[in-house]
């Protein structure tokens, strides 16, 4: 079962926003999080393999869950799970890459999720929930009801994603998801630390 609070450290965000992704994974840590999932869009370079590498170690240090977006060989260069888009490799082949990781994939529609509850994933995530910022070409909308009617086509863990802001976390786990993950609303009461750290509790809190 996936953790209730499913944060995201965007390294993209957390740089425009001024905000170090390290300390960033480490309030979260310290708050009790139990999965963390590091979203990487850019070029793979030395250093951002080593960030990736140094949260990673922050994460069984914590014994939490590490999940790495999109790249199969990072996530098993890393011993980490791995979630895949619509558009990433496919779950079979990147089994082949990472044959152990926790997998995960994101649907954005009903027949996405019935195709993907076929393939050999762990879990799968549906969304976006709400209207969204952190994607620059996002998918429809599904509302509360897209995620109760794709809860009702799987018995696989449900992680909802998109727009999912600390006040309306709840209405979401009541619509079926198991998980709700969370990229912008982490920040969105400022980007000072006593800030982040107070939303984090609010997640933890908003999620128990």
């Amino acid at each position: 079962m996936l953790p209730r609070f499913y944060p995201i450290v965007d390294t993209a965000l957390l740089e425009r926003r001024g905000v170090d992704a390290e300390r960033f994974a480490s309030l979260l840590f310290e708050e009790g999080a139990g999965i963390l999932q590091i979203r990487h869009k850019g070029a793979l370079t030395r250093q951002a393999f080593e960030l990736m590498g140094r949260i990673r170690a922050m994460c069984a240090e914590a014994g939490a869950l590490c999940i790495i977006n999109d790249r199969a060989d990072v996530a098993a260069l890393l011993g980490a799970g791995l979630h895949l888009g619509q558009d990433d490799l496919r779950p079979e082949l990147a089994r082949l890459v990472a044959p152990a990781a926790l997998m995960g994939l994101s649907t954005h529609s009903e027949l996405q999720a019935e195709r993907g509850a076929r393939e050999p994933v762990d879990y799968l995530a549906i969304g976006p929930v709400f209207a969204t910022g952190t994607k620059e070409n996002p998918d429809p909308v599904v509302g509360l009801d897209g995620v109760k009617r794709v809860r009702a086509l799987t018995h696989l863990p449900l992680a909802a994603i998109g727009g999912i802001t600390v006040e309306s976390a709840a209405a979401v786990l009541e619509a079926g998801a198991d998980s709700v993950a969370v990229i912008g609303d982490l920040l969105a009461a400022g980007t000072s630390e006593t800030a982040v750290r107070e939303r984090i509790r609010e997640w933890m809190q908003a999620t128990k």
